[in-house]
């Protein structure tokens, strides 16, 4: 009978080390990234409105979500992050369309003869608000899925990741 690292008193394989270490590489990117966003954006005064408010809270929801699975090491937490995670893509791409037609409706208001691509231009050189600047929650929610893929905190009492086949020929 062959012990699996999920086994009691089994120790961990190599591979499971590795990708402890990893994840736990990532935690500290998601942390540190978090934090320095979240404290851009409150110093930037990025709390204008509701929709300037969406990723200052985000990120808020995100770091309660990270000390809630250091604390408890369930599956609760690792759920909750991944929906949290889906709401930073959504927020990213909703923020560059926002950011773009901000300086859309500027170029036209300085020069109203520009429209189409010209305009589409104009809007996407100029420095402010950056355009792609949302961009950084996209990659922060990938990077965060990425951390909860195939998360310990997920395996059943039988070492196999819930919702995924281990088998493999």
């Amino acid at each position: 009978m062959t012990r699996t690292a999920s086994s009691p008193g089994a120790k961990p394989a190599p591979a499971d080390h590795e990708a402890g270490r990893l994840r736990s590489f990532l935690r500290w990117i998601l942390l540190l990234e978090l934090v320095g966003i979240e404290a851009e954006l409150l110093l930037s005064g990025h709390t204008a409105d509701f929709w300037q408010s969406i990723p200052v809270a985000l990120i808020a929801a995100a770091l309660a979500v990270l000390a809630w699975d250091a604390a408890v090491r369930r599956p609760a937490p690792v759920y909750c992050w991944r929906a949290v995670m889906l709401l930073f893509l959504l927020s990213g791409f909703l923020g560059a369309f926002l950011h773009y037609r901000a300086k859309a409706e500027f170029q036209f208001e300085v020069n109203p003869s520009l429209q189409g691509t010209a305009l589409f231009w104009e809007a996407v050189k100029s420095l402010s608000p950056p355009t792609l600047a949302p961009g950084v929650m996209i990659q922060i929610g990938l990077l965060g899925l990425a951390w909860a893929h195939r998360h310990p905190a997920l395996r059943d009492s039988w070492g196999k990741q819930e919702h995924v086949s281990e088998a493999r020929t």
